[in-house]
């Protein structure tokens, strides 16, 4: 029987060695060992990568994926598809929910471009001109996680796993995207536990970091990400733990 070492399996699946590490930390994807502790997989490993990343795509988390394992490995579709169904159904819920967010986000921020665009005031700012505004009324910060609202002193991100579920042609993709915005960014500082970059208030370029953000900790849990909209600026802060230092850079850094 033939069996393959981890940088063969990563090689023919196209997922990255550090993930497939990940996955059987995660309980998704046993390894044997040889003689000499290198990870050997048999070819089954293929079919159930494919039915991971399968799984991934529609936006199911781990623990749920783990559990349809269960179901896959006794090789019976129907029952299969059985598991899946209220899962999917819940992701639809999800994605309605954060459908409605960003709409109405990007509704915000399209009624401060629209009053800033107005004539302005004479003299200095004031109460009315729109380039303040009161808490009742004004901008709030918003935190992004990829299934429900996070509570301000939510710091689990600093306890997950640095791996990223993504395979090597969509890591690619999605690096490029966060260059793309990052290469928008206006201004930029770092901070204790990541980096805050400035960008111009507008509602397109709002909703599609929200949305980014969003996406990105659908595969890893190990970024936090807060938006905070103002009149004159959309500031985004990502944080992640130092053991995700390289990665932090490799997305957010200042040569991205």
């Amino acid at each position: 029987m033939t069996r393959l070492r981890i940088s063969q399996l990563a090689d023919r699946t196209g997922v990255p060695a550090t993930t497939l590490r990940f996955y059987e930390t995660a309980g998704l994807l046993p390894a044997d060992r040889t003689e000499s502790g290198y990870r050997s997989y048999d070819e089954s490993a293929v079919a159930r990568l494919e039915f991971i990343s399968s799984a991934k795509v529609l936006g199911l988390p781990l623990e749920e994926i783990r559990d349809l394992l269960d179901v896959w490995e006794q090789g019976v579709c129907a029952a299969v598809r059985q598991r899946m169904l209220p899962l999917v159904a819940g992701r639809i819920a999800d994605a309605d929910r954060r459908r409605a967010e960003l709409a109405a986000f990007s509704a915000r921020l399209a009624g401060v471009h629209e009053r800033l665009s107005e004539p302005a005031p004479a003299g200095a700012c004031g109460p009315d001109c729109g380039c303040t505004t009161t808490a009742a009324s004004g901008p709030v910060p918003v935190t992004l996680s990829p299934t429900r609202p996070k509570a301000p002193e939510d710091e689990s991100w600093r306890e997950a796993p640095v791996a990223c579920s993504l395979d090597g042609a969509q890591l690619g993709q999605r690096t490029e995207q966060w260059h793309r915005i990052t290469r928008q960014a206006t201004g930029r500082r770092e901070t204790a536990d990541g980096v805050q970059l400035t960008f111009p208030a507008t509602p397109e370029l709002a909703a599609e970091v929200a949305a980014l953000a969003a996406a990105e900790q659908d595969c890893c849990a190990f970024f936090d990400f807060t938006l905070h909209l103002s009149p004159s600026a959309l500031e985004l802060t990502v944080r992640a733990p130092e053991t995700a230092e390289t990665m932090l850079a490799d997305l957010f850094g200042a040569n991205a």
